[in-house]
């Protein structure tokens, strides 16, 4: 199989590399609107070639054509990206989100269908061990009736303030993989928020009109609550975790020996001599396994285990919580487009 990939930030650097050690994958042609930024990476990594954007989708160049395309440019590129590969015919892994708004996210969908082409989205902790098993502890009945879930994100550090405007806003860039997790776990949908945040950190935020913390409340269509909160400002290290309360019983994802909480208890455990430092320490083995799951996909030897509609409902939940924030009410996801 020939990839062509398209970004070669931090994130795309690590996604090469994966391919590039991907059985399956006999060629990787790296491409960057900065030509010779994609011909460095290629040279780093060995990948086949290096290539312009729009070689990738037309075949055209030294590269030749692929079978497929994983995007990983900046957000603000990604619809365009992705209507372009549908336009050719190509599946497409596409890093989330879809688009930075509504309009921009549902047009994408609609030339993805429109091709009939496959659109897989970048929500890695559908690949993580310990959210498939508590999805599976959820699904089984193991817990009995759910009533509570706690979900949070924590990053160890803000962004650099160039990025806070390209972002989307804490909810749509970074909550959104708990808004999913929630869905894709519990089996539920989102009815309502009732979401908050603080920009009293540091003033990027303030001036980006974006939060360094948020709390959202929401409850389920089975009325089990959810609470949601994120920070980018946790000093201590990188922290994710979700926790799911039942009648039975109740399970804690992402509590292990290098989670950074400390035990105020006399008894309890000591500190973790490595935290995670960031999400990609986190989420490595996640990442290598949903990429694994597109080329199986592009095969034909498995379902998309992430649809762009999949990725739409979480946004439409993030945009319901922002919406919440700005005019402090309770929002309605149905009040939401797209769904």
């Amino acid at each position: 199989m020939r990839i062509g990939l398209i970004g070669t930030g931090r994130i795309g650097t690590f996604h090469s590399t994966a391919l590039q050690r991907h059985p399956e994958v006999h060629a990787l042609i790296v491409a960057d609107a900065d030509v010779g930024r994609a011909a460095g990476l290629a040279a780093r990594i060995g990948a086949a070639s290096a290539a312009a954007v729009d070689d990738v989708f037309t075949g055209s160049g030294r590269s030749g054509p692929v079978d497929a395309v994983v995007i990983t440019a900046a957000t603000s590129a990604h619809a365009e990206l992705i209507g372009k590969a549908a336009r050719a015919g190509l599946p497409v892994f596409c890093e989330k989100p879809i688009a930075l708004d509504l309009p921009g996210t549902l047009a994408a969908l609609g030339e993805v269908e429109a091709a009939g082409t496959v659109l897989q989205l970048g929500f890695q902790r559908r690949f993580d061990a310990g959210y498939a098993a508590a999805r599976e502890a959820v699904r089984s009945g193991r817990l009995g009736r759910l009533h509570t879930v706690r979900a949070m994100t924590s990053d160890p550090a803000p962004p650099p303030a160039a990025y806070l405007p390209l972002s989307g806003g804490l909810y749509r860039d970074c909550l959104v993989h708990d808004f999913d997790m929630v869905r894709w776990v519990t089996g539920r949908e989102v009815t309502e928020v009732y979401a908050t945040g603080s920009d009293a950190g540091p003033a990027m935020f303030r001036e980006a009109d974006d939060v360094d913390t948020a709390a959202a409340v929401l409850t389920l269509d089975d009325g089990a609550l959810v609470t949601a909160t994120a920070t980018r400002c946790n000093g201590a290290g990188y922290d994710v975790r979700m926790e799911l309360a039942g009648e039975d019983d109740q399970i804690a994802v992402g509590f292990d020996d290098r989670t950074p909480l400390s035990s105020a208890e006399p008894s309890g455990p000591p500190p973790p001599d490595k935290p995670w430092p960031g999400f990609l320490e986190r989420f490595a083995p996640a990442y290598e396994a949903e990429l694994a799951a597109f080329v199986d996909v592009v095969r034909g030897e498995r379902t998309n285990p992430c649809d762009g509609r999949e990725a739409l409902q979480a946004l439409r939940i993030a945009e319901a919580c922002e919406l919440s924030r700005r005019e402090r009410r309770s929002v309605r996801v149905a009040e939401i487009a797209g769904g």
